[in-house]
């Protein structure tokens, strides 16, 4: 969803003989990102202006020229040095200088905004009446220097920049000044008249009266940027958020979190205990949900919280495609307020909660925010496949191929939005009581934008994870990772086996002989899905399934366009060590022989 705003822009020379203010915003071309800049030039060398214009204008045109993946502030830093890299390379071969100037700019970005500064121009922030302001002047000290500029563009061959992120809510409103506004007007004074303005341009221009009313003789300079809707959450403004709380501490049940009323711990992840979930309810509508949390152990580790904070990024980039019937809905604590408000009293399964409007968003983010950092996910009941297997449940064969159908739909749909889920596997999927399965856990999943230490791990479950992982170095996981795990759960699902056998967790795989095919277990399993299953889980990529939509064709076609069985594989391919264990036994043979020369053939 791009940003919605209202800009207004008022830039006057007042009762100087020139304007030589700039200010200047662009949107991004699909309005998810903006830039807004004002710049107030230094005439001492007459040529202010043209520096205040240069620098507004290159700023805001090359921005997003700049990569997607840097941060906002390496951008600007990179753009704002280079400018003044140029302005103080020209000042130094002219004299009188070409000029200098001053520079403040704006960017917002997903839910949050980066402020650059240099120098006497100002930025505020009015939220919820409150006007808060942004920036601090750099003049020097003492009465008769309040207006001599102690840092500005082109003045050192280095500048120091000062830089302010923070969040961005609807209502919010940026006002950027220059000097010749806000030095004659009080800070109470500019908050009464956003109160009083109605849109953002009637805004500006009240401030730019204002001022020349009070007597100012300097240059006239207002942009005021309204929020009216915001953009959803990006990577950054979860992990900035995230890494803002504090950790949740150990809850037992009955302990209440927020409103949230702990019934159950329900998993506690493996030896190393990265991640604990409890089943809980809230306490106004009686809705229940899955919150997950870091582990007290791992709490103060920040990688873990940036790899939390990258799960509940893809959870929500997710919950709008295709697959989104397919996956559980993870939920803001503002949405579960507003859930609440909604249907008062309703302890039914939870339902898809609507997307908020911009005014109720902000008074939930208002009242609603949470006190630790976790995860909120729709509760569903229902058993894993890895609890059938559990309890020695075997599916019929034809319910099998239902939910491989549905599970190869999922990965499709998470391949094609560039999703790798990496832990594919029956613990993972989940068949709630409406029939539907649903794939859970992204903690490992590779998106592109995921951290280092999550992209550097060896994910999966050792079982499923495909051979080629194995090798030294190990291939990358991808997206037939995730058909080779599908295919491991669909074997097991049909015989209660593994393909290839029970793989120790940290061990290197062993995969020396191709699979017995699942009729051999189950007699009840056709020869068609005898051919798909061998094909999904062969030791060669090349034999495997491309896509999860060349799998998803295999099963629907069934024995209408049966696959070829795979040719067994030849032994020295099923046994690379073969070459040595024959030349082993031929050596030893032939020191038989020799011993037997030695010892009782006549010599």
């Amino acid at each position: 969803m791009p940003f919605e705003l209202d800009i207004g822009l008022v830039s006057r020379a007042g009762r100087a003989p020139h304007n030589e203010d700039f200010a200047a915003v662009q949107p991004a071309d699909d309005h998810t990102r903006v830039v807004a800049a004002i710049a107030d030039g230094v005439s001492a060398g007459g040529r202010g202006r043209e520096a205040a214009q240069t620098s507004v204008a290159s700023l805001v045109r090359d921005f997003f020229c700049t990569p997607a993946t840097w941060e906002p502030t390496v951008a600007l830093d990179r753009l704002i040095g280079a400018q003044n890299a140029w302005l103080h390379g020209i000042n130094r071969r002219r004299q009188p200088a070409y000029g200098l100037t001053t520079l403040t700019a704006l960017v917002l970005s997903g839910q949050s905004f980066t402020l650059a500064h240099v120098g006497d121009t100002r930025a505020y922030l009015l939220r919820q009446g409150q006007l808060e302001q942004l920036t601090d002047d750099h003049v020097m000290g003492g009465t008769d220097f309040a207006h001599r500029l102690s840092r500005a563009l082109g003045l050192e061959d280095r500048i120091a920049i000062d830089y302010r992120q923070g969040e961005v809510l609807p209502g919010d409103v940026f006002v950027l000044l220059s000097d010749g506004v806000h030095n004659v007007l009080t800070p109470r004074q500019i908050a009464r008249r956003v109160g009083e303005a109605g849109g953002a341009q009637s805004l500006a221009e009240h401030l730019a009266d204002a001022a020349w009313q009070q007597g100012s003789r300097d240059n006239l300079t207002a942009l005021v940027v309204r929020v009216q809707g915001v953009q959803d959450a990006t990577l950054d403004d979860i992990t900035r958020q995230a890494q803002a709380l504090p950790p949740l501490p150990l809850l037992q049940p009955g302990s209440v979190i927020d409103g949230l009323h702990v019934e159950a711990l329900v998993a506690d992840s493996g030896v190393y205990r990265v991640y604990r979930v409890y089943r809980v309810h809230d306490g106004r509508s009686g809705r229940r949900y899955a919150l997950k949390t870091l582990h007290t152990q791992r709490a103060h580790d920040r990688e873990e919280w940036a790899a939390l904070a990258h799960e509940a990024w893809v959870a929500r980039h997710l919950q709008t495609g295709p697959a989104a019937p397919h996956l559980v809905r993870v939920h803001t604590l503002a949405e579960v307020a507003l859930a609440a408000t909604a249907v008062p009293g309703e302890s039914a399964l939870p339902q898809p909660v609507p997307s908020p409007s911009a005014s109720a968003s902000a008074s939930a983010s208002a009242s609603a925010s949470p006190s630790a950092f976790y995860l909120l996910y729709d509760w569903v009941d229902g058993e894993t496949l890895a609890q059938w297997l559990a309890r020695r449940h075997r599916p019929a064969v034809v319910q099998v191929v239902s939910l491989a159908q549905q599970a190869a739909r999922i990965l499709g749909s998470l391949h094609r939005q560039g999703v790798v889920h990496r832990d594919v596997k029956p613990a993972n999927l989940l068949c709630g009581p409406d029939g539907v399965l649903r794939l859970l856990d992204l903690g490992v999943a590779l998106t592109g934008r995921e951290p280092a230490a999550v992209r550097a791990l060896h994910a999966g479950t050792a079982s499923y994870v495909n051979p080629e992982q194995w090798d030294d170095p190990p291939a990358p996981a991808d997206a037939g990772s995730d058909l080779f795990a599908l295919g491991v759960t669909l074997y097991q699902l049909l015989t209660g086996r593994l393909p290839y056998g029970e793989v120790i967790a940290y061990q290197r795989g062993r995969y020396w002989r191709d699979p017995v095919p699942p009729s051999r277990h189950n007699p009840q399993v056709p020869i068609w899905l005898d051919a798909i299953v061998l094909k999904a889980v062969a030791r060669s990529p090349a034999q495997r399934f491309e896509t999860a939509e060349e799998l998803l064709l295999a099963l629907e076609r069934g024995a209408a366009r049966p696959l070829a069985l795979p040719a067994p594989s030849p032994l020295s391919v099923r046994d690379p060590a073969l070459g040595w264990k024959l030349a082993c036994l031929f050596s030893a043979l032939l020191n038989a022989v020799l011993v037997y020369w030695l010892l009782f053939l006549p010599r």
